[in-house]
């Protein structure tokens, strides 16, 4: 597993199914949302879930493992790093994603959603 100072490591639960994308060279890209939760508590005691959601992206290998592993709703630990991509949208305008690139995915002990 690849180690650096830009390592996130999150649990949480995939929102939608991955969307593969094989291209001519038998290369993969994988990509799906990603929830994580938080549960926060304000200044008179109540608490409250708040939800994140993340972009997740994998390649080659890693993108094999995610069409293999990754289901909706499924509790998972992924570890990756943060990746800022740009691109020029139809009307040329650049735009930014802000996006996690996954190294490792770790299943774990299914509790209720």
């Amino acid at each position: 597993m690849k180690t650096s100072d830009n390592t996130i490591q999150l649990i949480g639960r995939p929102g939608t199914e991955p969307i593969i994308k094989q291209f001519d060279n038998n290369g993969l890209v994988a990509r799906f949302s990603f929830a994580t939760s938080e549960q926060t508590t304000d200044e008179e005691g109540k608490s409250s879930w708040t939800t994140r959601w993340h972009k997740i992206v994998a390649w080659g290998k890693n993108a094999t493992l995610v069409q293999q592993k990754v289901r909706k709703g499924a509790k998972m630990s992924i570890v990756g790093k943060a990746c800022v991509r740009q691109y020029a949208d139809k009307d040329g305008v650049l735009k930014e994603v802000n996006e996690i690139q996954l190294y490792n995915l770790s299943l774990l002990q299914n509790e209720p959603a």
